[in-house]
């Protein structure tokens, strides 16, 4: 697991900006989504092209994230990067920063039937939770994406970002949904990255312009909290 940190600094200034520590306070579980990004077997298995070690031990709080989110009323979706033999036409500027060698594994291990494309085995993913395609960073291109059509369909106004990997496509995700004005979170540890250094610099800069960063533990106390109100109306 990541030794990840919030610098003192940068919580004196959200302090001074918004008041307080954390911008999301409470969370209304039914508007509320875990946005699971790319655990795949391509990022995570052992001597594959993108292997993220670290994204296997965030597996048991991506699975304690989901069951809260379920238990509170919101929605757990999966995303899931699909690639294909029009991959390198449709995003060039991304496949000319490689061989043509790891560009085609990279074609072939994240194609439907691939050997990275499916979701890591240890992860709960229920009847109930979404499955959403993507084939760039961000889930949220191209515009208009099928993860903007799920979050309207389900009312959603806030989005918990977990997956691999934090600095690349979790960070391009929760970006965007921000921008998109979706109150979003970055959950810091339930986000993996190659190292410390780059999992650090991702969750601070977004928590200083983006959005919140708060741990598993406490998003599931706020998950939790409205459920007992709930319980008591």
């Amino acid at each position: 697991m990541h030794n990840a940190f919030i610098k003192p600094e940068h919580i004196e200034t959200m302090i001074r900006r918004g008041g307080k520590e954390h911008s999301v306070e409470s969370l209304n579980g039914p508007a509320t989504a875990l946005v699971v990004v790319d655990m795949q077997i391509y990022f995570m298995g052992e001597g594959q092209p993108s292997e993220c070690p670290i994204a296997r031990d965030i597996v048991p709080n991506v699975n304690r994230l989901a069951e809260a989110t379920r238990r509170a009323g919101g929605k757990v979706i999966w995303i899931q990067t699909h690639s294909g033999p029009d991959s390198k036409d449709f995003w060039s500027a991304y496949y000319d920063r490689m061989t043509p060698e790891n560009g085609e594994k990279r074609v072939t291990g994240m194609e439907p039937g691939g050997s990275g494309f499916d979701i890591w085995p240890d992860l709960d993913v229920r009847d109930e939770d979404e499955i959403v395609p993507k084939t760039r960073y961000s889930a949220f291109l191209p515009a208009p994406s099928k993860l903007e059509a799920v979050l309207e369909e389900n009312n959603i106004d806030t989005m918990l970002i977990t997956g691999v990997s934090t600095c690349t496509c979790c960070e391009s995700t929760a970006r965007d949904g921000m921008m998109l004005n979706y109150r979003t979170m970055m959950i810091s540890d339930g986000c993996a990255a190659p190292d410390d250094d780059l999992h650090n610099n991702s969750i601070n800069q977004f928590y200083l312009q983006f959005g919140d960063v708060q741990s598993t533990d406490e998003v599931i106390a706020l998950l939790d909290q409205n459920v007992a109100a709930a319980a008591a109306e």
